[in-house]
């Protein structure tokens, strides 16, 4: 653990529908940043792609449009919220990196500091109606770089940020944690196909929640999740669209929930107890007694 991490820390997640129109969603981004910290918030995080629509329901290279450096416009918007309202701000980006290179990034501004650092998305999904494959390339894992699961440090503390489909990864999370993360990350962009019955969408909802609590009992961090809502076409007329079920949620160490979001728009504030991670560690001690020895095998792709 960080040593600035010993007092409350009052979270802000921003959960929202988005749109293909830019202007339009990054006002409803904004509305939300500057609500939760009216409510308190020191360290606000937006949900995955919040800038735009969920494109990734299709391929189509004239999507690539979207996409924007690091300091372009969004950025530049980022930035200057985290500086006028004097915050830790986590925005998402589809990051052009060079031509023909591109991320699906989150961005993290530190108060009147600017951009402090960034994470490219490193599991990259490829399922029906997440096209992710075409769209983004994996990030960089090099540690002396602070690429890949290297935690971000900010005025507020270490933010092991990952995004999306990382989340179902244990090895990401413990990776994060073990380089000194004080609290775990998550911008999500996650959903139903609304073809599927009731049963069905409750087991993907819970598994998913889930598995994020776990990784926070499993690293005796708490962990933050953005996840957006609403209704979004597929706009090839191939699939159903995909119905955002929103859910986001702050955790404890434990896994406890502080904060638990609906399927509508909202702004979550809740205040996190940091000085409970150390704690928390010391009676389930799980980093000491990890049989390091033993693990060789996790990086293979299966044991035949």
């Amino acid at each position: 653990m960080s040593t600035s991490l010993k007092t409350d820390l009052t979270v802000g997640v921003v959960q929202q529908p988005a749109w293909p129109d830019k202007a339009q969603s990054l006002a409803a981004s904004e509305a939300g940043i500057r609500e939760a910290v009216s409510r308190g918030a020191q360290l606000v995080m937006l949900q995955e792609l919040h800038a735009t629509h969920y494109f990734c329901q299709f391929e189509d290279p004239a999507l690539f449009d979207l996409a924007e450096p690091l300091d372009g416009p969004t950025g530049q918007r980022l930035e200057a919220l985290a500086r006028e309202l004097d915050i830790v701000l986590v925005g998402s980006l589809f990051e052009r990196r060079a031509p023909g290179l591109y991320h699906n990034t989150a961005v993290v501004y530190d108060r009147d500091k600017g951009r402090v650092g960034q994470y490219r998305k490193m599991h990259i999904p490829d399922d029906p109606a997440f096209y992710e494959k075409f769209y983004f390339t994996p990030g960089d894992h090099d540690a002396a770089r602070n690429e890949g699961f290297t935690p971000i440090d900010t005025s507020l503390g270490r933010l092991g940020v990952l995004v999306c489909w990382d989340q179902w990864y244990p090895e990401a999370a413990r990776l994060m944690a073990l380089a000194g993360a004080d609290l775990l990350l998550y911008p999500t962009a996650i959903g139903w196909d609304p073809s599927d019955d009731d049963a069905e969408k409750t087991r993907q909802k819970e598994a998913w929640t889930l598995i994020q609590r776990a990784h926070g009992v499993a690293n005796g961090l708490p962990v933050i999740v953005a996840n957006r809502v609403g209704f979004e076409a597929d706009h090839s007329g191939v699939g159903d669209g995909i119905q955002f079920w929103g859910g986001s949620f702050v955790c404890g160490p434990q896994g406890e929930l502080l904060a638990h979001g609906g399927e509508t728009a909202e702004q979550l504030v809740v205040t996190i107890d940091m000085a409970r991670s150390e704690n928390t560690r010391r009676i389930w001690p799980y980093l000491r007694d990890r049989r390091v020895d033993a693990y060789g095998d996790l990086t293979r792709r299966f044991r035949d």
